[in-house]
């Protein structure tokens, strides 16, 4: 960085306004940086700085004592003041030892004027400098920010833009890949990585969640700063930059890292869009796969390349992701959309996988993304950390069109060999038709009850027989009179005969329900409570429930009071 840009105490009193003044205190912090000029006569100044003010002043509000003075400088230090120049006069003879004391256990510049100065000479000469200066530092921020885009363009371009960016701030840049290797610029001997390496581990664990666009952290470290700044896309993070500074981060220093990690950034994108197609060209076997046309072991090795033998001793489980645009958006061009929201998917999908040691097989039809999830092995379930990508699946919205979608997901129990993948599919297929019956996003197989029982019973006439047989007459009375007896008699049985808890679920009072389950009583008869009945009866409810979702909605609290 040309340090030029940056305006410092120490350039400050090189201009003529300070020929006559003194600097008695803090001499070690010259190189703090003036971002504005100040005149402050007041003692009370909370909301009147931001930091990194020169202030000048008559002492006129902080004379009155000693303490009153020492307060006063305690206060700009505490706000980050860049300095503080008194002028000599009515309200200071000399400026207290004290003070001067002060000024040099926090390294904060005390400037005094022995003779009289105009104030408003100051401010217009060195907020003329601040702003000129800022000026030539946009403009070699624009500057850099372009060559940053354009070596991104060329061969090995994450390398040259470390290169320049090490370069512009004259600091310490490491690189950190989540896969792969450190890189530092300039190098580092192994035994100077290791403290930063140590450094960075702790570091990101506080960072833990923070998104790529957030602004660069900064921390102490020994006797200079770390700035750290997330490197990603698609609310993903990929790789981290690590800024090593002698000095106080600047603003110049945080605005080039910023540029940096986006140019960085949108190379690392483009290659796993490119990676993303290769592999959806590559994977179009896994349609073969699940849709069943490749059983035989050698047919399976012969798909799945030169790994075969260790993917194909992987637990893996099947999911269906079906695509929903429940808002019914209209796009410009629908194939075109369509195809980047299905690769941004894939490659947002991919992402989450890794990050959750899964490694996904995916192919797309319809508007069905298929995934085999690969356990890769970690130390936590396999299915916990299934659940939890997933989970993260649904909450991206960085896209435009993706926050217009829905997403409802199937997932199989977990098979052990590839030739069981069109087994996982028609299970992750069967969850996913259940979405209507308990409205959730994301359905396993293993957690479907006895519905994994009534779908393959569902031939048309096997489970209506069975349902007219034990609660045909609450069909009848409900379809009759418009009243809501099966679903009063599914809320009670669900809670174990428990009135209060039926009641309540069901928003009605409590004569309300006793009136009910006296007509229940009536059509079903005085056993129907009994513990065979009760089984069959709640199977019955659950068949109608699994053949008619719809007429097994509970009331919200807003549709009871209307």
């Amino acid at each position: 960085m040309d340090w030029e840009l940056v305006f410092t105490i120490s350039g400050a009193l090189k201009r003529p306004l300070f020929a006559e003044a003194e600097l008695v205190g803090g001499r070690t912090g010259l190189n703090r940086a003036v971002r504005w000029v100040h005149v402050l006569e007041s003692p009370s100044f909370e909301s009147l700085i931001h930091g990194e003010e020169m202030i000048l002043t008559t002492g006129m509000g902080a004379s009155a004592d000693l303490d009153a003075a020492l307060s006063f400088m305690q206060n700009l230090i505490d706000k980050n003041a860049a300095c503080l120049c008194i002028e000599l006069g009515a309200y200071f003879s000399t400026i207290p030892q004290e003070m001067i004391d002060l000024a040099n256990r926090h390294d904060f510049p005390l400037i005094q004027f022995t003779r009289t100065v105009r104030f408003v000479d100051i401010t217009l000469d060195l907020h003329s400098l601040i702003i000129n200066r800022h000026h030539r530092m946009l403009q070699e921020l624009e500057s850099i920010s372009r060559e940053f885009h354009r070596l991104t363009l060329t061969s090995q371009g994450t390398l040259k833009v470390l290169q320049l960016l090490c370069k512009s701030t004259r600091t310490q840049i490491v690189y950190m890949q989540l896969q792969g290797k450190p890189l530092f610029f300039p190098a580092l001997a192994p035994e100077e990585q290791a403290p930063l390496l140590s450094f960075f581990t702790a570091f990101r664990e506080e960072m833990e969640g923070a998104q790529p666009d957030a602004a660069p952290h900064i921390r102490e470290y020994g006797h200079k700063s770390i700035v750290l700044k997330p490197v990603g896309a698609l609310d993903q993070t990929w790789a981290y930059i690590l800024m090593v500074c002698n000095h106080k981060p600047q603003e110049f220093d945080c605005l080039l890292l910023d540029s940096a990690s986006l140019s960085i950034a949108q190379e690392l994108l483009r290659t796993r869009y490119m990676e993303e197609r290769k592999l959806f060209s590559e994977n179009l076997w896994v349609d073969e796969l699940v849709g069943g046309r490749s059983q035989d072991d050698s047919r399976l090795k012969g798909l799945v390349g030169p790994d075969f033998n260790t993917v194909n001793e992987l637990p893996y489980r099947v999911c269906l992701i079906e695509i929903e645009n429940p808002r019914d958006v209209k796009w410009n061009s629908s194939e075109n959309d369509w195809e980047s929201i299905t690769f941004h998917l894939s490659l947002i999908l991919r992402s989450i996988f890794e990050k959750y040691s899964l490694r996904p097989l995916i192919t797309l039809k319809n508007n069905r993304l298929t995934v085999i999830a690969l356990d890769i092995q970690s130390k936590l379930p396999g299915k916990l950390r299934l659940q939890q990508a997933l989970g993260s699946l649904q909450h991206i919205r960085s896209d435009e069109k993706l926050k217009d979608l829905q997403l409802v997901i199937g997932v199989s129990k977990s098979h052990k060999g590839l030739k069981h993948a069109h087994a996982g599919y028609q299970e992750a297929v069967q969850a996913l038709s259940l979405y209507t019956c308990y409205q959730k996003s994301i359905l396993f197989y293993e957690e479907l009850g006895v519905f994994q029982l009534l779908l393959n019973l569902n031939d048309g006439k096997t489970l209506e027989n069975f349902i007219r047989s034990y609660i045909g007459p609450l069909i009848d009375h409900d379809e009759a009179k418009g009243s809501e007896l099966m679903l009063t008699l599914r809320v009670y049985l669900d809670h174990d005969g428990s009135k209060q808890i039926a009641a309540r679920n069901l928003f009605i009072v409590r004569q309300s329900l006793y009136y009910r389950l006296d007509k229940i009583t009536e059509l079903l008869g005085e056993d129907f409570m009994l513990p065979e009945n009760r089984i069959s009866i709640q199977v019955a409810l659950r068949a109608y429930q699994f053949l008619y979702p719809e007429k097994f909605t509970l009331p919200s609290p807003r549709s009871a009071q209307l």
